[in-house]
């Protein structure tokens, strides 16, 4: 079924980086987008990439990691439906910091960033709440980042799961029994941790029967419990 103006405005608009604009400027906006879909595992860019177009998630999910030269990487975030990223290049066209790439089939809303910034010189008024927005959300990220540098391991990992944990419930998983697709060193990653530290607390929710671990996935049981260990 064709994705029409409409549709491609109501998904912009629960998109936080759009959620100030009004109908009209939404549509204005989803004129200028273009429907994409991306395989499973597909790098949607790569860290070093020109910066051209920005992506709101439609279906599916991604993440953005760092690689280093020796071959290791870190997950620096995981995107889902009605997730921006790559939203700088609506402003610049600095090459890409991460690398991007799908961990499901994708679909999504592209921008080219040539096409915002020709839609934001005839609407100043768009790029005043485009800001006002963007900055909103880098505020969060500071807060979130100055929380976590006084927190423990555990309450880092327990954090990133609830934070995934709700993620899955908005997307239609059930209350309880939440299947969570990451691997001990995703949560790691996100948590700011090493693997060992967050294994051995896994190993200790697993014990207490708030999860269940798997290959590449676990099943967090009671989310509520999680928050026993956020402080």
């Amino acid at each position: 079924m064709p994705t029409t103006t409409e549709d491609t405005a109501r998904v912009l608009g629960r998109v936080p980086a759009f959620s100030t604009l009004a109908n009209g400027d939404l549509v204005r906006v989803a004129e200028v987008a273009v429907p994409r879909r991306f395989g499973a595992g597909e790098a949607i860019f790569r860290e070093g990439d020109e910066s051209d177009t920005c992506y709101v998630v439609r279906s599916g999910h991604a993440r953005a990691i760092r690689e280093h030269p020796d071959g290791r990487s870190i997950t620096l975030a995981n995107f889902g439906p009605g997730d921006i990223f790559g939203e700088l290049a609506m402003f610049d066209s600095e090459r890409r910091s991460a690398t991007v790439e799908t961990l499901d089939p994708m679909e999504a809303i592209a921008i080219l960033g040539a096409d915002m910034r020709r839609l934001l010189r005839l609407h100043p008024d768009i790029a005043v709440k485009l800001v006002i927005s963007l900055g909103r959300r880098l505020r969060d990220t500071n807060e979130r980042l100055a929380r976590q540098s006084f927190q423990t391991v555990q309450s880092r990992v327990a954090g990133v799961l609830a934070q995934l944990v709700e993620a899955a419930q908005a997307e239609g998983a059930p209350g309880r029994d939440v299947v969570i697709t990451s691997t001990q060193a995703d949560l790691a990653q996100l948590a700011g941790s090493s693997r060992e530290s967050a294994s051995r607390f896994l190993a200790v929710l697993e014990r207490a029967g708030v999860i269940t671990q798997g290959r590449g996935r676990l099943t967090v049981h009671d989310a509520a419990a999680l928050e026993r260990y956020v402080y």
